[in-house]
């Protein structure tokens, strides 16, 4: 009885390959690698850690005592000021562009602040058993502002408070307020050419301000200007001017007995 022919065809081409395989005795055959693909190939994008865990699964106040180093912050720093120098008309133009990089920051430096005064007020409440401690609230009047500013979120970015904090003596502004910075670290590693010595990169710190004002509902206009001593060369001023609106609301919380 004949196979079929379906048997017959893998009989003979099994005997083609073993005959294909022969080799002489100086040949070697190495074994076939396998073909790797890269991460860029398999995964496109941002790539991710082995562990499945990225900067946004860090808890918020795991890295509050932690500090940056001052050189890569030179060198973010710089490229930043770089970037906002690009296609610039003047000083007044480049310090508006850094005041809007700024800005942003504030806002969320703002619910930061809050959230880890929150969280080291409760875990103090817990450990002396007391539930009369209350959350902090934003502030509701323009100084309540001001000293969050100066105190705790200067803490926060430059790890000590501000040097100053001042209200303008004259009646017809009495919406200016001045905080003061002897020595500000964003000016620290920024070489200003003679022909631009009215440039103050602390304008970036100024967006932070205003960003900080305006998320607690103050109307503000932030500015920073250079006043030089001879003990302080870098010495600048913030100057705060809120808005009519700001002022108008600080009257009435001030009869209403508002702190």
């Amino acid at each position: 009885m004949s196979h079929p022919p379906r048997h017959s065809s893998i009989v003979s081409m099994s005997s083609s390959v073993h005959s294909a395989a022969t080799v002489t005795p100086t040949e070697k055959q190495l074994p076939q690698q396998p073909q790797v693909q890269t991460p860029t190939q398999t995964t496109p994008g941002l790539r991710v850690p082995s562990n499945r865990k990225t900067i946004y699964d860090r808890h918020l106040n795991r890295s509050r005592n932690a500090e940056s180093s001052r050189a890569s912050f030179a060198f973010l720093f710089g490229e930043m000021v770089t970037y906002a120098q690009r296609r610039v008309t003047g000083i007044q133009d480049l310090e508006r562009r850094l005041n809007e990089q700024g800005y942003p920051l504030g806002l969320r430096l703002l619910d930061l602040l809050f959230y880890r005064t929150m969280s080291s007020s409760s875990s103090s409440a817990l450990s002396s058993s007391s539930t009369s401690a209350s959350p902090p609230n934003r502030p509701l009047r323009v100084l309540p502002l001001l000293h969050l500013i100066h105190g705790p979120l200067w803490r926060l970015l430059f790890n000590r408070p501000a040097d100053a904090l001042e209200h303008s003596v004259s009646p017809d502004t009495p919406n200016e307020y001045m905080i003061t910075d002897n020595d500000p670290l964003v000016n620290t590693y920024i070489s200003v050419p003679k022909e631009m010595n009215q440039l103050n990169c602390a304008a970036f710190v100024a967006g932070i301000i205003e960003g900080v004002c305006d998320g607690c509902g103050f109307e503000a206009k932030v500015t920073a200007h250079n006043q030089p001593t001879e003990l302080w060369p870098s010495r600048t001023i913030f100057l705060l001017r809120f808005g009519e609106s700001v002022m108008e609301r600080e009257k009435v919380l001030e009869r209403a007995g508002v702190k």
